[in-house]
C-alpha cells in the first residue's frame, strides 16, 4: 500500500490536475473545463496526492448544498492504482468537509468504475440514486455518506 502525501492546492495547480486527468480518462479536457465547473461553487477543494514528490493522482470537490459536499472527480495514474491512495484523497476529502461543517459527502461513478464503486461501499458510502449520463449514454451510480449529525 502507498503511503501517499495528500495536499491541498490552489487554482494556480489547475493545470496539473488537468494533466493527471487527461493521463488516466478519455476524452481529454482542458484547463478551461476544470474552470468553467467550479466557477460560482462555494468551498471548491483541490487535492493532490504525491509519493516522493511525484503527483500520481488528484480529487475534486465543492458545496453541492449547505450541507452536502460533492466529491466530483478522483483519478489515480495507472501505476498507482489498488494502493489506496483514492481511498487517502476520499479521506482528507472528508476530513476537510467535516471541518468545514458539512454532514454529507455525495460522489457519483459510472457503473462501468467497479474499483471505485467497491471503494465507496467499502468506505460506508450509501447508494442513493442512479442517474443517466446523455453525454457517456450510461448510468451514474450516486452515493452519499453520513459524515456528521
Amino acid at each position: 500500500m502507498a503511503n501517499a502525501e495528500v495536499v491541498i492546492v490552489g487554482p494556480g495547480e489547475l493545470p496539473l490536475i488537468t494533466d493527471l486527468y487527461n493521463d488516466i480518462f478519455r476524452p481529454p479536457h482542458d484547463v478551461e473545463f476544470f474552470r468553467r465547473r467550479l466557477v460560482g461553487r462555494y468551498n471548491p477543494l483541490l487535492l493532490v496526492a504525491q509519493v516522493d514528490k511525484r503527483p500520481v493522482g488528484f480529487s475534486t470537490g465543492f458545496e453541492l448544498k449547505p450541507t452536502v459536499y460533492f466529491s466530483w472527480l478522483t483519478g489515480i495514474v495507472a501505476d498507482f492504482r489498488r494502493s489506496g491512495i483514492a481511498s487517502q484523497l476520499h479521506e482528507a476529502q472528508m476530513a476537510w468537509a467535516l471541518e468545514h461543517g458539512y454532514h454529507h459527502i455525495r460522489m457519483e461513478c459510472h457503473n462501468a468504475h467497479r474499483a471505485i464503486l467497491h471503494m465507496a461501499i467499502k468506505m460506508d458510502f450509501n447508494i442513493v440514486g442512479v442517474r443517466w449520463d446523455p453525454d457517456r449514454t450510461e448510468n451514474l451510480i450516486i452515493f452519499e455518506k453520513q459524515i456528521a449529525e
